[in-house]
């Protein structure tokens, strides 16, 4: 069965609390790090609409602030000016409305696939007994991982352990997914298959993700938004509204309004990647 049968199969899966999307909004907001006298000015005055329920994804230079915008919409770190609100209220710290999938798998090596995914729930005592484990295994099924339920990470791929996270946030029922380069160094033809994956979980939920690249393709195909970024300190350099219809598939960036977005996208990055060239020489 393919990877797009199983995200379109949803027997056996609660959908309670899927269709719930919340609003994120970057208001002015600055990031340093480092001592005052020696302070590196990362994020400057960024002011960023994410609709609810809609898929905006965040490009940039390389080194341009993307992992630290991540940073500060999970809570992991406060802005040094202006503020990071969901559905209008300002977020003080992480919180499970707001799951993150990172660029390196952060699954627990000595758990199994089925212990990692119900980790987070079973901490907080929010879900337990047969009711966790029917939901857990059904939102296994549901990423391709029926048969790998009591296998370690070690004994997974790279595509298989990124599904394994997209279930463990999942369950945790976020009102916002934040993806931070989640296919990064995944082979070509397994990177392709997870995007038409998250396309069809996406497109079938409906949550606010975010989600982070430094590929314009992978942008493009994916995104309602794309918000590309300056060279640091970062600003908002423009917004892209991507309208190819949904669902989609690859046949779509051959179209001449991909290419027009695409085209467009690299220009603005070119010119950024060029500036910060000219400040190493």
């Amino acid at each position: 069965m393919s990877l797009r049968d199983f995200a379109r199969s949803k027997d056996n899966l609660n959908n309670s609390g899927l269709n719930n999307a919340s609003s994120v909004t970057l208001r002015d907001v600055s990031k340093s790090y480092g001592e005052e006298w020696l302070s590196d000015d990362v994020l400057k005055d960024v002011s960023i609409d994410f609709p609810a329920g809609e898929l905006t994804v965040i490009v940039g230079p390389s080194g341009c602030g993307k992992s630290t915008l991540v940073n500060l919409m999970a809570g992991f770190e406060q802005p040094d000016k202006g503020q990071v609100l969901v559905n209008g209220e300002v977020i003080h710290g992480p919180a499970k409305d707001r799951m993150v999938v990172f660029q390196e798998t952060a699954l627990i090596p000595w758990q199994t696939t089925f212990e990692n995914v119900i980790f987070g729930p079973k901490m907080r005592g929010e879900k337990s007994g047969k009711a966790l484990k029917d939901e857990a295994e059904a939102l296994l099924v549901k990423v391709g991982l029926g048969e790998f339920i009591h296998k370690y990470p070690i004994q997974l791929s790279g595509g298989m352990q990124r599904r394994a996270e997209l279930a463990r946030a999942l369950i945790n029922e976020p009102t916002v997914m934040i993806m931070d380069e989640p296919f990064r160094g995944l082979d070509a033809m397994s990177r392709s298959l997870m995007q038409e994956f998250f396309l069809d979980l996406f497109e079938e939920n409906k949550k606010t993700n975010i989600f982070v690249t430094s590929e314009v393709d992978e942008a493009i195909f994916l995104a309602d938004n794309l918000v590309i970024l300056s060279n640091k300190p970062t600003t908002v350099q423009k917004v892209l509204k991507i309208k190819l219809p949904r669902p989609r598939d690859y046949k779509m960036l051959t179209s001449a309004e991909a290419f027009e977005y695409k085209r467009e996208a690299l220009e603005l990055l070119h010119d950024e990647a060029m500036k910060s060239f000219a400040v190493l020489k």
